[in-house]
């Protein structure tokens, strides 16, 4: 059991299961921005999985999806909540099984993955104005620290993935330095896909 406040991954309730219920399927950014539509659906690594959320949502979507974490700590944690769903049955497990979760640095793992689609979303820079980050996401913060080599990274998976990279930033977010400019940008309220089209 986890105590009260304490931070978990959870595929089964709260804005998981309600974004599996009610999303909007493909036509949500995350999806569109991977390449998802009709009759495709690529081969997806999430390069950085945190919380697993977009994994199990590109997941639930069809897509085969391997997630890395190099955080032991957070890797542990997706490694629970990925039994915690699979133990539901039905649904849950189906989506589960159609994920993968490695431990390690991106960085390294990225050359022997081939996937199709690769998905970065670092530790986003301290937000401009004051408002408090939510708790969970400075709990997640506070066990990964900050992505200081978010560009390395992102050179990285430009190089290994056979298709796409997608950056997902904050939309207000100056673009990463010394890395290439994109190809086209999917624009929510506050998040931003950054596409790179590749090979």
């Amino acid at each position: 059991m986890t105590k009260e406040g304490e931070l978990r991954v959870d595929f089964v309730g709260g804005a998981v299961g309600h974004r599996l219920k009610f999303g909007g399927g493909r036509g949500q950014d995350l999806a569109k921005a991977m390449g998802l539509r009709k009759g495709k659906t690529p081969m997806i690594v999430d390069a950085t999985a945190g919380l697993g959320r977009d994994s199990f949502l590109l997941a639930s979507l069809g897509a085969q999806v391997t997630m890395i974490e190099r955080s032991a700590q957070m890797h542990a944690l997706l490694a629970q909540g990925m039994q915690d769903a699979a133990r539901e049955g039905g649904e849950f497990r189906e989506i589960i099984e159609r994920m993968t979760l490695l431990h390690g640095d991106a960085k390294d793992l990225l050359p022997d993955l081939g996937g199709e689609a690769v998905l970065i979303d670092p530790m986003h820079p301290p937000r401009k104005n004051s408002a408090l980050v939510k708790r969970e996401l400075r709990q997640v913060r506070e066990i990964v620290g900050t992505d200081e080599d978010a560009a390395d990274l992102l050179r990285s998976a430009l190089e290994h993935a056979r298709k796409r990279v997608v950056l997902k930033w904050p939309a207000k977010a100056d673009p990463i330095e010394g890395v290439r400019a994109c190809s086209h940008q999917i624009l929510g309220k506050s998040t931003r896909y950054d596409v790179f089209m590749v090979g």
